[in-house]
């Protein structure tokens, strides 16, 4: 039996409108890097991406979409992505464009990743404060977002599970 190999690909949805991120789907992403794709490489590149594109998650809070293809056609889908300028939501078109953050074999290397990128984000946001409120409450955040203290509170809830059968 052969394994396909596949790639994950971090993007980051850019755009000045606020309502852009709080309107996006996955069905509307899918759409606009597949009519980017053949756009830019025909139908060949349309085929070959295709195959296996998928979208595994998206936040849209945060702007953090996350993409699947296989590890073939990864160059064809990173050369398409600056070329999508508009994703469509709720029956309107948002001017934006994907950024791609991180090119990774597992979807565990991206989210590690995405922890880190989001990490330096909130130390430039600390830098940037105005008043030691904001400050403290950076700091906070910057401090709960690790993965040691997830694993530790679910190994927790196991524990008290175990206990209490």
């Amino acid at each position: 039996m052969v394994r396909f190999k596949n790639r994950y690909v971090l993007c980051e949805v850019r755009s000045d409108d606020p309502r852009c991120r709080q309107c996006i789907e996955d069905r509307a992403v899918g759409l606009a890097v597949r009519d980017a794709i053949g756009r830019v490489h025909g139908d060949y590149g349309l085929a070959c991406c295709s195959i296996s594109f998928t979208v595994k998650y998206l936040n849209a809070y945060s702007g953090a979409v996350l993409l699947r293809c296989r590890r073939d056609s990864q160059p064809l889908l990173c050369s398409a992505l600056p070329f999508v300028r508009a994703l469509e939501g709720r029956g309107q078109r948002y001017p934006c464009a994907l950024h791609t953050l991180h090119v990774g074999g597992t979807i565990r290397t991206c989210q590690k990743f995405l922890i880190q990128y989001n990490r330096r984000q909130l130390v430039r946001l600390l830098q940037n404060c105005t008043n030691e409120e904001e400050r403290q409450c950076i700091q906070k955040s910057l401090l709960s977002c690790s993965l040691t203290e997830e694993q530790s509170q679910s190994g927790d809830e196991e524990e008290e599970d175990d206990g209490t059968e």
